[in-house]
């Protein structure tokens, strides 16, 4: 039984469906991923986020983007859709669309139980390749906790946790701060199944 070879596309290929499309799908090594949409918790701590950064940038030449904003990591040739993105100075981008963005300063992932240790591993391996990044936010949807990653002069990568509503994310890259409590401003948890324990005979 004989089976069709499958078809890988090119990046040209992926941005001109991506372009047409109507709705997001991130592309890597020849293929393309379509995207599921967000529940509210997960929304509403992208809102805040880009709410509260915007606010202290606006007389600054820095931009804050959400969700709809490609990220082309070179030279993994990956294309992702980043839940928020900031980028200081002048962006620079794949072509004159302007839709590839290509020096991003800050990265922001919304965790979600499906994507979270992709965005823990292989994702964060790629993004570290980006050579203007300079700081990686994991934000947590099951509770208040936010994982921030800043790069170090060597290369490295210092992490600080973060689980209080009282504590403050201060990001060097784009000169802002947010309090956990204003990023989770009305963000309701869903409380986790119950565990299951066999019951005494």
């Amino acid at each position: 039984m004989s089976t069709q070879p499958k078809h890988f596309l090119t990046e040209e290929e992926y941005l001109e469906i991506e372009r047409k499309a109507e709705f997001k799908s991130e592309y890597f090594a020849g293929e393309m991923f379509a995207m599921a949409g967000a529940k509210e918790g997960h929304n509403l701590l992208g809102t805040n986020f880009v709410r509260e950064i915007s606010q202290q940038l606006r007389s600054r030449p820095c931009r804050v983007y959400s969700n709809d904003m490609r990220v082309r990591i070179a030279p993994s040739g990956l294309y992702a859709y980043p839940d928020v993105v900031a980028v200081c100075g002048e962006p620079q981008f794949l072509d004159d669309n302007r839709d590839n963005l290509l020096n991003p300063a800050l990265i922001v992932e919304i965790l979600s139980p499906s994507t979270e240790a992709y965005d823990r591993g292989d994702k964060f391996q790629f993004y570290r390749s980006i050579e203007s990044l300079r700081e990686y936010v994991l934000v947590s949807t099951s509770h208040v906790h936010v994982d921030l990653l800043t790069r170090q002069p060597d290369g490295n990568w210092l992490l600080r946790s973060l689980s209080n509503l009282s504590d403050t994310l201060e990001f060097e890259s784009v000169g802002a701060r947010i309090t956990l409590s204003d990023l989770y401003e009305k963000v309701e948890f869903t409380p986790a199944p119950p565990v299951m324990r066999p019951q005494p005979r």
